[in-house]
């Protein structure tokens, strides 16, 4: 039976997927089974090509290494034979299918509110955006009059394939916006802890907070200008697992 070799690329950290399958593969693979969890498969490359490659001394040096696998997914190597060309992978979290950006939920019943704080992540964007090796992009949350929110809808994909999410969650009296409250709850839902960001302008640090989110992942301000120089640095904090920014590196 003919061999059908797969491609796969060495994922040194994250990269959007559209742009990691345009550059050459650095390995080919005969798949051998394939589980839910792993698949083994055997290298059609040269030992002495594998043994030289950065990726192979990482796993040397015991460091987590992801490849993509095309039609696979992501995964890491758990174990490799360099005699045998067999090679063992455990499946892992695909970042690759995440985007670079930064999507952000806002309120149409405090619109001041809102565009205080998209004003401070238009500006944070573009200083972050000098240091980054990927440039991110702002995606504002369409709101509609008319419409309801609907899990199943291009907004809600967005929101699924941001790296970083960011909410404005001040009240008007004690309620939250509806539309920001579904944004929030999918977001909580489908994201990492880290890669949610929720901003109240209004409120003090010792004040109630009706999400269950660590004390990282909410930012307080007394004023405009406080909210611009602290939200650079938070960004950069959520999104420190990418490695995206020099100073991260």
């Amino acid at each position: 039976m003919a061999i059908i070799p797969l491609k796969a690329w060495y994922v040194p950290h994250y990269e959007p997927l559209r742009s990691l399958v345009q550059r050459p593969h650095d390995l080919r693979l005969a798949k051998n089974s394939l589980l839910k969890s792993a698949l083994r498969a055997d290298f059609l490359d040269e030992s002495a090509a594998v043994q030289d490659s950065e990726w192979f001394q990482r796993y040397l040096a015991g460091e987590v290494v992801e490849f993509y696998v095309e039609g696979s997914g992501s995964y890491a190597i758990a174990n490799i034979d360099l005699i045998s060309h067999e090679i063992y992978f455990t499946k892992i979290e695909m970042l690759s299918s995440l985007e670079p950006t930064i999507y952000f939920s806002h309120q149409v019943q405090r619109p001041e509110t809102s565009q205080t704080i998209h004003q401070a992540l238009i500006e944070a964007t573009s200083q972050l955006n000098s240091q980054s090796r990927l440039p991110l992009t702002l995606v504002l949350a369409p709101r509609s009059t008319t419409e309801p929110l609907k899990l199943r809808s291009s907004a809600m994909t967005h929101l699924r394939k941001c790296l970083l999410f960011v909410a404005d969650v001040s009240t008007v009296g004690n309620l939250l916006s509806p539309q920001v409250c579904v944004e929030v709850g999918y977001a909580l839902y489908c994201k990492r802890a880290e890669q949610v960001l929720l901003i109240d302008p209004t409120a003090d640090a010792g004040e109630g907070f009706p999400f269950d989110v660590p004390p990282s992942q909410r930012l307080w301000s007394r004023s405009p200008q406080e909210l611009h120089r602290q939200l650079p640095e938070a960004i950069a904090r959520c999104l420190e697992r990418f490695h995206l920014f020099h100073s991260q590196r």
